[in-house]
């Protein structure tokens, strides 16, 4: 017996010997993935909230922004530019911008009568994440002053562990030449800043105050302030202005005063601190560059590096872009490219880091269960006496819906935001989705807005900042992971994988599939804990009121509903059942589990997960015959939300619109289903959704249409257009019966939405929060370039007319 144990472990030992060598080789592949992709995503302009600044990805570092305004006057606190606000600006953003190598963003700011390019160029190389620079560059508007004058700062501000030091002596009257930061900290080691002397002309005057301070040199001032200030830069510059205003004014007196240009001037003090502005005056157009060089780089990069890089990313940026998003028939001609390119680019241009504390409810009241008639007042009354806690501070990689309204992260917008992204960037976008999960707690909820840090709360009404852990919102991001198991399955039925291979930098774990195996491994019990935590947190009740049913557990219901809200389901104002009933049940929750649950049980497969996938099927399934029973209307020819009547009997409320498509939208009608065709005719009714610019919301036949805040009650959204344009593309494909009347309307839709968002774009220089069903104009919210840079997608789909090549656009 001791004999044939010992014949018998010698082979086990030799298996698991082999077995671990490789769970060890492909650990190491991971990391070594990890840190390639950590190191060219370290640095970025990060602060999306902000016309231009730089920071890296990492709690509480070196951080840098950009000012500017005109002193022509005395109106520079009214025009000075730091933060991007609404309607500031007749147009700004990126031209061009790839996360990994840089790009270029222009600005153009009438009431400065000034143009501002900045461009950002990444230097890989070294131990800390490489070195980078950016070049400001202003060219003055046709309606400029002859002499227009323009003041511009740059400031770094360091906070955590380190030192930053401006070198410099405090008796000159300020910098002739290049400015020089030199700087420490843990994690990115020594390294310095360098702003350059630049190009241009500067104001001169007979004044006698242009002696004790000339305008042709750079004015530094190195001060301390306390950490939790340094993200306030701008009111860090106005005191010093301040300061100086004070002494110039009794100097010179109302009779003599000094001319604005030399009045908004801080005072030259270069030295130890932890915030260090750097002023410069101009007259004309101007152009200086910021270069960052790290000391484990291979040397300290120039402006003639920074040359040289510009044309190179530029180029490489246009020919990626070509191959990947090149817009189809009809959308051929050139400026439908440019347009493209601009709404992508401001996407990812608008991908931030963020870390900081955040407001959360965690009283677990009674009232927050909403199970009671009346349980909005209830819980009203709750989340008014139950003080929120600041908890501990985190951190989120994550793009963001519009930099000047909602520059934070949101969690149903990322899933959509990424649609594009990941056809360009698959490890970008695998390592945003993991900073998201990242956020989860241990019962599984993820905060549905990312408010992190007191810069973040200060664009949000205090209404708005707590958080509470029985609000959900919709699990896009399980449609991303979806994409990225179609990349896998694509990968691995072509075996010569030449553009993968071709592309490590963004498809590494395309490329090696241990990798990517090995991520999803890592991924799958938060993803099952969310996947759970929903069906607990977001349970309704079907038991209760004899609703028949294939299942008695399939039917959900969004927590946090009021008379006229419900903010967790994303459609905000859009019409629900009246009053609000503890017995509802609603349909685009239940579709949106129904699409989680075919994700995760895709995920299961990929992973052996054979029990677990048996167990999501069977959901899976109960879903699909639950969304027939519990909100079909015969009689509407609609999928509809139920609650139930005074007489506590089932009820449905039919409000056509998204809400209707919702099973159509998540991928849960299958092409042969009866059903389709009814959805199909209320698609492309023009007295219901259809519009020559989109589906409308709302059905215009509705008793709400357009009605009180009319946010989700008409307006068109690119989201919702994009997944019914994605659908009709995939009944069009398979053979059906609705395969032509699918085609058809795939066809229509997909211009009438690339022509509303372009024309808006050309008219106003930006993307919008969504589009007016009657005119097409863009509205709410400027700079939306989020989800409804989803159209760079729609340009890219297929042509199914018959290869026109004639641009009827």
């Amino acid at each position: 017996m001791a004999r044939n144990s010992r014949w018998t472990s010698s082979p086990l030992r030799a298996l698991t010997f082999v077995l671990s060598a490789q769970l060890s080789l492909v650990g190491a592949q991971v990391a070594e993935i990890e840190k390639a992709s950590n190191d060219s995503l370290l640095w970025g302009p990060y602060r999306p909230n902000l016309y231009f600044g730089v920071r890296p990805r990492i709690p509480k570092s070196l951080m840098g922004g950009l000012m500017w305004t005109k002193v022509e006057d005395h109106t520079v606190q009214h025009t000075i530019r730091h933060t991007c606000e609404q309607h500031e600006l007749d147009g700004y953003g990126w031209d061009e911008y790839d996360v990994r190598t840089g790009g270029r963003q222009t600005i153009h700011d009438p009431a400065n009568h000034i143009d501002v390019t900045t461009e950002f160029i990444k230097f890989p190389g070294g131990q800390h994440g490489g070195s980078w620079g950016a070049r400001i560059k202003g060219t003055p508007r046709a309606d400029a002053p002859p002499e227009l004058k323009t003041t511009v700062v740059w400031y770094n501000t360091l906070e955590g562990l380190g030192s930053l030091v401006a070198e410099g002596d405090v008796e000159e009257t300020g910098a002739e030449g290049d400015v020089l930061l030199k700087g420490m900290t843990p994690e990115l080691g020594e390294f310095e800043v360098k702003i350059t002397k630049g190009k241009g002309d500067h104001p001169q005057s007979n004044h006698p105050s242009f002696q004790d301070k000339p305008l042709d040199r750079t004015l530094v001032a190195s001060s301390q302030i306390p950490p939790e200030a340094l993200w306030q830069a701008k009111q860090v510059l106005f005191a010093q202005l301040k300061a100086e205003i004070d002494q110039l004014l009794p100097k010179y007196g109302e009779e003599n005063p000094p001319p604005p240009a030399q009045v908004y001037t801080i005072r030259h003090q270069p030295g130890h601190g932890n915030v260090h502005l750097v002023q410069k005056v101009f007259e004309g157009a101007f152009e200086f560059d910021i270069l960052f060089s790290s000391a484990s780089a291979p040397k300290a990069i120039t402006s003639e590096d920074l040359t040289v890089q510009i044309s190179s990313v530029t180029s490489g940026f246009s020919t990626r872009f070509t191959d990947i998003f090149k817009p189809q028939t009809p959308f051929v001609k050139e400026r439908y490219e440019e347009f493209s390119k601009s709404l992508f680019s401001n996407l990812i241009g608008g991908i931030g880091y963020f870390y900081g504390d955040s407001r959360v409810d965690r009283s677990d009241d009674p009232a927050y269960e909403e199970d009671n008639e009346g349980f909005w007042e209830d819980a009203a009354e709750a989340r008014a006496r139950n003080a929120a806690q600041l908890e501990a501070p985190s951190e989120l990689f994550t793009s963001i819906p519009s930099r000047p309204f909602f520059p934070r992260g949101f969690l149903w917008d990322e899933g959509f935001h990424l649609l594009p992204v990941i056809d360009w960037d698959v490890d970008l976008t695998l390592d945003i989705i993991k900073s998201w999960f990242n956020l989860m707690d241990e019962e599984g909820w993820i905060a549905r807005e990312q408010i992190l840090g007191a810069e973040a709360r200060s664009k949000v009404p205090e209404e708005f900042q707590v958080q509470y852990p029985h609000y959900a919102n919709p699990p896009t991001l399980f449609m991303v992971i979806t994409s990225f198991l179609d990349k896998l399955d694509a990968v691995k039925a072509d075996t010569s994988n030449e553009k993968v291979l071709a592309e490590k930098s963004y498809f590494m774990q395309l490329a090696n599939r241990e990798a990517a195996l090995e991520y999803l491994r890592k991924l799958y019990p938060l993803l099952k804990r969310q996947y759970f935590w929903f069906r607990k947190t977001q349970a309704g009740d079907i038991k209760s009121y004899e609703r028949e049913a294939f299942s008695t557990k399939e039917g959900y219901r969004w927590r946090g509903r009021t008379p006229r809200h419900i903010l967790t389901s994303g459609l905000d104002d859009y019409p629900r059942a009246q009053p609000p009933h503890p017995g509802e049940l609603h349909l685009d929750l239940l579709s949106w589990v129904g699409m989680m649950t075919k994700s995760i049980r895709r995920i299961a497969v990929y992973l052996d997960e054979t029990d677990d996938a048996a167990q999501f099927l069977k959901f899976e399934e109960a879903i699909i015959k639950n969304l027939d029973d519990l909100h079909w209307s015969a009689k509407q020819k609609a999928y509809c939300d139920a609650t139930i009547d005074d007489y506590e009997e089932n009820k449905l409320v039919c409000y056509k619109g998204y809400i209707s498509l919702f099973p159509f939208l998540t991928g849960l009608v299958d092409k042969d289903s009866p059903k389709l065709g009814a959805i199909l005719d209320l698609i492309g009714d023009e007295e219901q959704l259809w519009s020559e610019h989109g589906l409308r919301s709302l059905s215009k036949s509705s008793e709400f249409y357009h009605t009180e805040e009319d946010y989700w009650r008409g307006p068109i959204w690119m989201n919702m257009n994009y997944l019914a344009v994605q659908q009709l593309l995939n009944i069009a494909q398979q053979k059906g019966p609705q395969q032509a009347k699918a085609k058809q309307l795939y066809t229509d839709l997909r211009k009438n939405l690339v022509r509303t968002v372009y024309e808006s774009w050309k008219e106003t220089g930006f993307a919008w929060e969504q589009y007016n069903p009657e005119t097409g104009k863009g509205q709410r919210t400027q700079h939306f370039t989020g989800w409804t840079s989803l159209v760079v997608k729609i340009m890219s789909m297929p042509d199914l007319e018959g290869g026109r090549t004639k641009d009827e656009l």
